[in-house]
Parts: structure tokens; sequence; C-alpha cells
């Protein structure tokens, strides 16, 4: 049996797992989070406490150095292993909505050009690097944001590499086929989550989190683990670029941002059953219960 248990950054899913979890003892967590995969990048990133990984088994955690570029295709290779060494049923919890779609659709994304990819990326012409998508592949430009630079550039390095639109491999994102797994999504008023996301960017800075950011430093992050949420921002202010109160505005704001797009990607997808909260992600816990037992 599989759960998986989605929504925006804040919303409660981790706890809601552990929560459920504990009362199905033997119940195993999947965290679906393409930062949590990161040693080291423990407070930013919200990964689950040591107590909590002692009291639930967790996959899906520390895979990965940050210095590494982990990908979609290594998340689904260790899902692939946990699914069948997993003792008892899994419980995924999911912020990442492209992880989640990759490991219960079974897409079959591209491979990579590496060389191609860090050319386009450094291309400073961004207008004329969208040009290059629009003309190689029109379907994939008109789902990728003109601004969006590494979308367009990894689409740009599959047309090129592999010489096939973008859009041509898997069934495509808008297709939604029947699946075994029971999603809950999550859903919090947006006044209410907001004052969520700007609360527990509060409690990262209280627990650590600038220590934690410099005692990794830049040079040792990639490009793609340098995109993780506060830890952008902290690597500028130590960089001396803005200061602490300015860093963590920005953290804040930019978490907002990320959770209205973590909704609105979830939104698509017609299999997810909404929980409305209130108060707190133990609302949740029946449906949650009730799909395990199922």
């Amino acid at each position: 049996m599989t759960v998986a248990i989605v929504g925006s950054t804040a919303s409660g899913k981790s706890s809601l797992a552990i929560a459920a979890a504990l009362a199905r003892p033997g119940t195993e967590i999947v965290a679906v989070d393409s930062m949590q995969v990161y040693r080291g990048m423990d407070l930013g990133t919200a990964k689950p406490t040591a107590r909590d990984q002692a009291e639930v088994t967790h996959h899906g955690l520390d895979l990965a150095d940050p210095i590494e570029d982990f990908t979609v295709v290594r998340f689904v290779e260790h899902y692939d292993h946990v699914r069948v060494s997993a003792k008892g049923p899994l419980l995924l919890v999911a912020g990442t909505g492209l992880y989640l779609r990759a490991m219960l659709d079974r897409f079959d994304p591209p491979g990579e050009w590496l060389d191609l990819r860090s050319a386009f990326e450094s291309e400073p012409d961004l207008d004329a690097l969208y040009a290059k998508l629009v003309e190689l592949d029109p379907r994939a430009a008109a789902k990728i944001d003109a601004g969006n630079r590494r979308r367009i550039a990894r689409a740009l390095e599959v047309c090129v590499g592999s010489g096939h639109r973008f859009s041509s491999f898997g069934p495509g994102m808008d297709a939604y086929p029947p699946i075994e797994t029971t999603q809950i999504g999550l859903r919090w008023n947006r006044d209410t989550l907001r004052a969520r996301i700007d609360r527990r960017v509060d409690d990262m800075m209280d627990s650590g989190l600038l220590h934690e950011v410099a005692s990794i430093g830049r040079t040792n992050m990639s490009r793609n683990a340098q995109q993780a949420l506060g830890y952008k921002e902290l690597l500028d202010h130590l960089d001396g670029l803005v200061t602490l109160d300015e860093a963590v505005e920005t953290i804040k704001l930019r978490t907002r941002q990320f959770a209205v797009k973590q909704e609105r990607w979830f939104r698509r997808d017609p299999r997810i059953e909404w929980v409305d909260l209130t108060e707190d992600s133990a609302e949740a816990l029946p449906a949650v219960l009730q799909a395990l037992d199922t």
C-alpha cells in the first residue's frame, strides 16, 4: 500500500506523516523533496529531525553531497529500490511535484548532455535562447516561462542532444492516468499559509540556519543545491550583498511565491483528494489513516 501526502511548503505534511506512521506501526516514510536529498542541508529544507527518523523509518534523505547536481532520475531509482525493500506500507511526503509524477506515472526522462547544458546556461542572451526553443520545440516553449533560464536550457539541451523534441518524452505532464496510489492534498487559506511560512522561516533562523549555510559555503554547493530556499539568500548575505534582515525578508517572500507555484502544480492533478485545513494538519489524519487501511 502506498499513500502520498502532497501540498505546499509549511502545510504540515511531515508532521502529519509522522502521526500517521506512528498510528500504523510498520509504515515507512519517503521524503519526496529535491533538496532534502542533500546531506547537511537540514534546517533550511525542513528535513525530518533525528528524533523523527528514529521513530519512523525514512527514505529519500541524505542521498548526495551538496556539490552534486542531483536528478529526478536518481531519485526514481532510489524509490524503486525502496519499493522492493520496504517492510511495510509507504507514505510519500511530497513537496516536489515533478519527482512525485516521475515516481507514480513512471515517466521516462530524457538523458543528459552536460556540456550543452553548460553552454546554454552561460548564454547571455536569454531572449535568443527562448527564440531558439520556440523554433525547435514550440510545444515545450509554450509551457515554459520565457524568463526561466534553467528550464529553457534543459529543454534545449534535450532537443539538441537527443535530436528529438523535449516535449516528446514521456506521456506528457498534462496526462493523468489512473494510479494505485491514493494522493491526499493539504490545502490552507492563503493568508494562514503565509503566516505559517513566515513563522517557520523565523524558527529556522533561530535554530541556526545562517550557521548551517556558512558551514557549507557557496563553493561546496552545486547550482542545483544553491537554489534551495534560504540558502541562496543567506549566501548573498554572507558575500556582503545584502543585510541579514533583507535576506530573511527575501526568504519569506520567495517561499510564499514558491508555495503558490506548488499549489498550482498539485491543483492540476484531478486524482488528488483535497482536505481543507483550518487549525492543524492533523485534521487530515483520518483521511490518511483510511487510505493506509484500504
